[in-house]
């Protein structure tokens, strides 16, 4: 019996030694203590900077999204090297760095080394988007930030050329839903995209000689009219047409009537699962409803807590784009 004690009481120890790594979460509140400043100082940073710049806000938005797909929500994306995940090609564009130095320097003057980047940047993200029209959500705190940026660990990031299937796979890999998927791509709601990423959908798809069949003939003309062909590839066009800046569901009923901008966001509506999804965003009669803004916000919680680094298992950088 005592022999069986023992090694009773040893499991419980070895458990409760190995337990906090492998099941530390992240909570609301987490700086109501240590830095009770923390959420405030974000929000009002982002509120700044949206204001003065509309493209702050899908900008944070979609660096959030490309840090997460990337080794977990750790600001892996914020680190400066000649290698390191942002000089990958689908993050060359990525905007929104300096609202979140901005957030830091800040931070780190009010709480120094308490708020970590890959907080900032998950709140920023929330902030940005209530500034355009969405619903605030709670978002869980207590990430610490990764030590590891490389480039060559984006394959996984989604790509604007993407099926639908590749998509979900991408999704399911990281944890996430066909309903999540939607609900996040739902996102381009709001932003822009440059037409070296769309031009090819307008004038030679797949060798054709022409245009993306699943474009509505009606629409290819403006669409053809704001990226002509040969034209500058860096001009760039809203990705919800007629509803770019305001966070709405117009997105979906665009990918409904074959306006969708980008070809992976144009594929949500030729797999039945995720057209499913879209048509209740849209409130189609006959199907229970979704609201984007309340989903929107579980979602964005579901993703920003893939690969969570707590404890020692990552650190709080002085800076974000440098590892202590």
């Amino acid at each position: 019996m005592d022999s069986f004690l023992n090694k009773f009481s040893l499991l419980v120890l070895i458990l409760l030694v190995a337990t906090p790594l492998a099941l530390a979460q992240t909570k609301v509140g987490f700086y109501s203590r240590s830095c009770p400043k923390a959420e405030s100082i974000v929000q009002a940073t982002v509120k700044k900077h949206v204001k003065s710049n509309s493209a702050v806000a899908p900008g944070l938005l979609r660096m959030v999204f490309h840090d997460c797909f990337v080794h977990g929500c750790d600001a892996s994306i914020l680190i400066d090297g000649s290698n390191a995940e942002k000089t990958a090609p689908p993050n060359l564009l990525l905007r929104g760095y300096d609202v979140i130095e901005d957030a830091k320097t800040q931070l780190e003057a009010a709480c120094p080394g308490v708020v970590s980047c890959a907080d900032i940047l998950a709140l920023a993200a929330r902030d940005a988007t209530v500034e355009v029209g969405a619903l605030t959500y709670k978002v869980p705190t207590g990430r610490r930030d990764g030590r590891v940026s490389l480039a060559s660990d984006t394959s996984n990031l989604p790509s604007f050329r993407d099926s639908v299937t590749v998509q979900k796979k991408k999704f399911a890999d990281v944890g996430l839903s066909a309903q999540d998927l939607v609900t996040l791509v739902g996102g381009h709601t709001i932003g822009t995209v440059a037409c070296q990423f769309v031009s090819y959908r307008l004038y030679n798809f797949t060798n054709s000689g022409g245009a993306d069949p699943t474009i509505d003939p009606s629409f290819l003309p403006t669409l053809q009219s704001l990226c002509p062909q040969n034209g500058d590839g860096n001009k760039r066009i809203a990705l919800d047409y007629g509803s770019g800046n305001n966070f709405d569901r117009s997105f979906f009923k665009n990918v409904r009537d074959n306006r969708g901008i980008l070809e992976s966001d144009q594929s949500l509506w030729q797999d039945s699962t995720t057209r499913n999804f879209a048509q209740r965003f849209m409130g189609i009669r006959g199907l229970a409803g979704l609201t984007l803004n309340l989903e929107f916000g579980k979602s964005m919680i579901k993703m920003t807590n893939i690969g969570v680094k707590t404890g020692t298992a990552g650190e709080i950088r002085k800076v974000c784009s440098k590892i202590n």
